[in-house]
């Protein structure tokens, strides 16, 4: 009983070994079979277009916010108290230089006039007498001066009062466009309330920016900037620059002429002004789309040919510039002539193998890769399955032998 017990373990830990042996060898074959698939495989390659990086002359800017000013823009207020009899204040509508826009009640002060007048002509009348008696040797002297000192007076008192009358009538300095208003018929008005704002129509505009004092320094009367506003790009010339620096922030104020913007940009608009700063210099440029950014800076990956004449992509750490529309400066890490990815760069790695596309397509190459590498694929699992199946013979045998 004990011998055929040991009989009984012994051919159980054959069988055990026996089934490990096959597994093991079946893990084996699998690994190989993959290894040999991988093997077949093409090297991974990624599409991209390329652009040379070239010379191109440019000039330093810096770009500083500006606000849109009218030539002539007055905010109106009336100099006097008074009651408003008359207005004509429509917002948006254009007057013309000496329209009425607000007439004050000026009842009084035309009463006031008539009855200065009176005393003005009765002024006049007793200085003819004063001076008819005086060729008759009636008066003296002193008699006619005073009657025309009376006469003098009187007439100032009637010009104070027309220009009284005057300043509550207030009429448009030039021709503008009225802005917003709420004043009324019948509307009691402390002096110097706002009335309306007045903008002139000119055909050019006012823009006031700020610049840093080094700039500032730098730019004179008459040199051009540009200024840009939505789908507006215009150039502007300087036409004054503030005496001082501002003390807190270091800043001077310059005023730039805008010609033809009139109906373009409105007064108070902000805008962007590009400054040119020192004279013009050569710089290389690329493609905006090869510019790439990452942890350890700005870079861009550079495509040179290796040993065996493939294309391959090898990032170059650059500092870049300016941006000049839809290229970019670089200062440094590119010479002219270096040739760099453009589309599809975001995609790349160092060293990975390229194949370069012309615009607007793909090449050929790629397409043949692409069909090596579903062959490749095809193949691996073909021979994947062959293998399991032979493994899987053998597993069979050796239980069989087991039982």
């Amino acid at each position: 009983m004990t011998r055929r017990s040991l009989f009984t373990s012994f051919l159980l830990f054959v069988a055990l070994a026996a089934l490990a042996f096959g597994l093991a060898a079946w893990k084996r074959g699998q690994f190989e079979a993959s290894q040999a698939a991988a093997a077949s495989m093409p090297e991974p390659m990624e599409v991209i277009t390329t652009a040379p990086a070239v010379a191109h002359e440019f000039v330093r800017s810096t770009t500083s916010i500006g606000t849109v000013r009218a030539l002539r823009s007055v905010t109106l207020r009336n100099e006097l108290p008074g009651t408003v009899r008359e207005v004509h204040l429509e917002p948006g509508s254009i007057v013309e230089a000496g329209t009425l826009l607000v007439a004050l009640d000026v009842q009084v002060e035309e009463a006031e006039l008539n009855a200065l007048q009176a005393q003005a002509a009765l002024a006049e009348t007793l200085l003819g007498r004063v001076q008819r008696a005086l060729e008759n040797k009636g008066a003296s002297a002193i008699d006619v001066d005073r009657a025309k000192a009376e006469r003098d007076v009187a007439l100032a008192n009637v010009a104070r009062t027309r220009a009284v009358i005057e300043r509550k009538t207030i009429r448009a300095p030039f021709r503008a466009r009225i802005g917003m208003s709420d004043v009324h018929e019948g509307q009691y008005l402390d002096g110097g309330t706002e009335l309306t704002t007045l903008q002139g129509l000119d055909d050019a505009v006012h823009v006031d920016f700020a610049v840093n004092q080094t700039v500032a320094a730098g730019i004179a009367e008459g040199s051009s900037v540009e200024v840009l506003s939505g789908g507006i790009s215009a150039k502007a010339t300087i036409v004054a620059i503030d005496a001082r620096v501002d003390e807190a922030t270091r800043n001077s104020w310059v005023r730039a002429k805008l010609d033809g913007a009139a109906g373009k940009l409105s007064p108070g608009a902000s805008v962007r002004v590009r400054v040119p700063i020192g004279a013009p210099q050569s710089a290389v440029v690329i493609p905006v789309s090869g510019l790439r950014k990452g942890p350890a800076g700005d870079h861009v990956f550079v495509v040179e040919l290796d040993p065996q004449g493939k294309p391959r992509a090898h990032v170059r750490p650059v500092t870049a510039g300016a941006l000049l529309g839809d290229t970019v400066v670089i200062e440094h890490g590119l010479a002219v002539g270096d040739v760099v990815a453009a589309s599809g760069s975001f995609k790349l790695r160092e060293g990975v193998l390229v194949v370069v596309a012309p615009e607007g397509g793909a090449p050929a190459g790629a397409h043949g890769a692409a069909s090596a590498e579903a062959q490749g694929a095809a193949s691996a699992e073909a021979q994947g399955a062959a293998s399991a199946e032979a493994q899987g013979e053998t597993r069979a045998d050796v239980e069989g032998g087991a039982r």
